[in-house]
């Protein structure tokens, strides 16, 4: 994210851009356009309404349209791309990295991409193919393939030489990768060192023979932690029979760190994490209505438990005062070891092998604090409406509450994600409508049996 005074600085050339549009100065705004980064010009059309967006796009130049596409959120690039001439498209995608390419690809419709891929010369649609074949979330989906490979057997001053008349090595290249005839991942040598070897030194003296490699088929997640965990800048990519197909570099392990980050935090709201701020209202609309949907049932849920006990808060109005005070602080409870346990598995932090011990502490948590609440509230209703009974009813029902709150946020997500579904969409919704059906159910429950 940019300092405060960078953020003023790109704020205030939007706001000339835009004034300049609105006044129907064109050619100083395409002016404008082409002297900006194009990271730059994706935020501008990411901070733009539709109808500004797409007037900005036509005054972009056509060899911009790779760089600045492969820095906008899938739901703005989508939007753009479906008002692009195929055959325009896939000269913009030709020069994309795979891993852009790929994304690019598999977020637009199925008659786009394969208009776009029919677009493209052999050996771009090739590429392309042969990445989307790997699934999405793999290694294989955000590698690259322009990966510069040696040969054991050749000295250090034949890859200088041809290095010097290539004229240029790939973004973000730290290590040359070894493989021997088949293609197979024998080594690797860091360009640092290569550079400081002697000319005639041959390339297997150099290179480290147990280096680590990434299967093809591993998921993103994985390979952010095994990044993390080892300081890489970049690492192999290897098939099933040990080929390297690829490589993945750090700044596609940012992405996955980032973009994790944002799809946990909007998932927790029920939103898409590439959801376009200024998309049209109707979309919009439409998207957030089906979780609205969702939290709607949970609460008549809620409600209907409530409405089992009518007679008992008609007799008893107090009940009605208090029956909000033990679904809340199960609710606090439950969200708090569920977020503990969500990060703890997108850390790799929780396995099978652990899983039974932490719910089993969670357990125990919910059970002292449930003693801790349950006591003082239990004193503050006695003192506050002089019936200790009443106190003793909301303790109970807050021990029982706490209890079930820490043992459903630490069983929610690992059963979720058995599942297959995600915990940090759904988990706090679930969380929730348990915590306010048990509490509700024990407080009310309880005091039909005790106080009537």
């Amino acid at each position: 994210m940019p300092d405060s005074q960078e953020a003023k600085k790109l704020s205030n050339q939007f706001e000339e851009i835009n004034e300049a549009l609105n006044d129907g100065m064109i050619v100083q705004v395409r002016e404008r356009l082409s002297t900006m980064p194009p990271c730059d010009v994706a935020l501008l059309l990411e901070s733009s309404r539709s109808r500004t967006r797409s007037e900005i796009w036509q005054l972009i130049e056509p060899d911009q349209y790779s760089d600045v596409l492969e820095d906008l959120s899938e739901d703005v690039r989508n939007g753009i791309i479906r008002q692009m001439v195929p055959e325009i498209l896939a000269d913009a995608l030709e020069d994309m990295d795979t891993d852009d390419l790929v994304e690019t690809l598999s977020g637009l419709p199925e008659a786009v991409s394969q208009d776009a891929l029919s677009s493209m010369d052999e050996q771009d649609r090739q590429r392309a193919e042969q990445a989307l074949s790997y699934g999405e979330d793999t290694a294989g989906f955000i590698m690259n393939t322009d990966t510069i490979t040696l040969r054991p057997e050749v000295t250090v001053d034949v890859i200088l030489r041809y290095l010097r008349l290539k004229g240029n090595i790939p973004k973000g290249t730290d290590t040359f990768y070894v493989v021997n005839r088949s293609d197979e991942l024998i080594g690797s040598v860091p360009v640092t060192e290569l550079l400081t070897a002697r000319p005639a030194v041959k390339v297997e003296k150099l290179m480290t023979q147990d280096s680590v490699a990434v299967p093809v088929d591993m998921h993103e997640n994985e390979v952010a932690s095994l990044f993390e965990r080892y300081d890489w800048l970049s690492a192999p990519v290897v098939d099933k029979e040990n080929r390297l197909v690829g490589r993945i570099t750090i700044d596609d392990v940012v992405d996955i760190i980032r973009e994790g980050a944002e799809h946990s935090m909007m998932s927790m709201a029920g939103l898409d994490d590439e959801e376009d701020t200024f998309a049209p209202v109707i979309k919009s609309t439409k998207k957030r209505s089906v979780w609205l949907g969702v939290n709607l049932l949970t609460a008549l849920m809620a409600a209907a438990v409530s409405d089992m006990f009518e007679a008992t808060l008609s007799q008893l109005a107090v009940l009605a005062i208090l029956n909000t005070i033990v679904p809340s602080m199960g609710g606090a409870a439950g969200n708090q070891t569920l977020t503990l346990v969500i990060r703890g598995m997108a850390l790799g932090h929780v396995s099978g092998s652990n899983a039974r011990w932490l719910i089993g502490k969670e357990l125990a948590i919910g059970f002292f604090n449930g003693v801790i609440w349950a006591v003082l509230i239990a004193s503050v209703i006695a003192m506050w409406k002089q019936d200790v009974m009443l106190g003793g009813v909301i303790a109970f029902a807050m021990m029982v509450n706490m209890v079930a709150a820490g043992l459903a946020g630490a069983m929610l997500p690992v059963l979720m994600k058995k599942m297959n579904i995600d915990p940090a969409l759904a988990g706090s919704v679930i969380l929730t409508t348990i915590t306010d059906v048990v509490g509700i159910f024990a407080f009310l429950g309880t005091a039909t049996w005790l106080l009537l």
